[in-house]
């Protein structure tokens, strides 16, 4: 019997903060959203709307960013350890986890250590196993934010920046890189449907040969973990990718969805 859960919104307390979550209910398959790194829930809009109503839809802001509250643990750890809080705190059984970006790392780490929870992900322009971690680089993106610090609070209101410090938003991007430098064993390992939609423009911060490095680090990934696939390779770049090609994002969550007989 299937059980219909109802519609709920609200702050979800955890650990020292509390995340704000959206859950559209119904009976439909689960389907959770792991945002960009300074995204918001408002980002899958198109997508939502794309799918449906046939799915149950929850989405939900990381700490510091959109609506939930400031936390003294921004780490990649705490965001794994917050997508299972939410599955639990929502009594979701084995969803699809769609994450752009940031998200998409989120997704096929909590995934990867988790794979009777999870029914499959989807890892939009994200999860790439490359390494851009020298020295000149990770010092130009500190640079980056200490020159930004002023503009942070003014983009903030438009779902671009977290409420955090400039030198807390460069550790974020920091660890995101060494994260992915070392993410090729957890693609190599994981043993549940993950497909990946590709963005193919150039975007801010990256130059074209940084780009094709990023998409070809995942190739021989592909061709030694079955379980890995390339569903849709778009035009758009990083930035635009959920807004131009969201009906490629929403077909590969329904193709996922059909997959081991879902």
């Amino acid at each position: 019997m299937t059980i219909k859960q109802s519609a709920w919104t609200g702050m979800m307390p955890v650990d020292d903060t509390a995340l704000a979550v959206t859950d559209t209910g119904g009976t439909g398959r689960p389907v959770v959203y792991l945002n960009g790194q300074f995204a918001s829930q408002p980002s899958w809009r198109r997508v939502i709307a794309e799918l449906g109503s046939g799915y149950r839809h929850i989405t939900y802001d990381e700490r510091a960013r959109g609506k939930s509250k400031r936390s003294a643990d921004y780490s990649f750890e705490a965001g794994v350890r917050d997508v299972g809080a939410v599955l639990e705190t929502r009594g979701v059984d084995r969803p699809l986890l769609v994450g752009w970006s940031y998200g998409a790392a989120l997704g096929v780490q909590w995934a990867a250590r988790n794979p009777d929870r999870v029914a499959g992900v989807v890892s939009v322009d994200g999860a790439l196993p490359y390494d851009f971690t020298d020295d000149s680089t990770l010092e130009q993106i500190r640079q980056t934010f200490r020159r930004m610090r002023w503009l942070l609070p003014l983009v903030r209101p438009l779902g671009m920046t977290a409420r955090m410090s400039a030198e807390q938003h460069a550790d974020c991007n920091v660890e995101i890189l060494e994260v992915l430098a070392k993410f090729g064993p957890v693609l190599e390992e994981v043993t549940v449907p993950v497909r990946f939609v590709m963005g193919t423009g150039v975007h801010m911060g990256a130059t074209q040969e940084q780009v094709q490095q990023m998409r070809t680090s995942l190739d021989p990934l592909l061709a030694r973990n079955p379980y890995l696939k390339v569903s849709a390779t778009v035009a758009s770049n990083h930035t635009k990718i959920l807004r131009n090609d969201f009906r490629a994002v929403a077909d590969t969550v329904r193709e996922i969805a059909a997959t081991r007989g879902h």
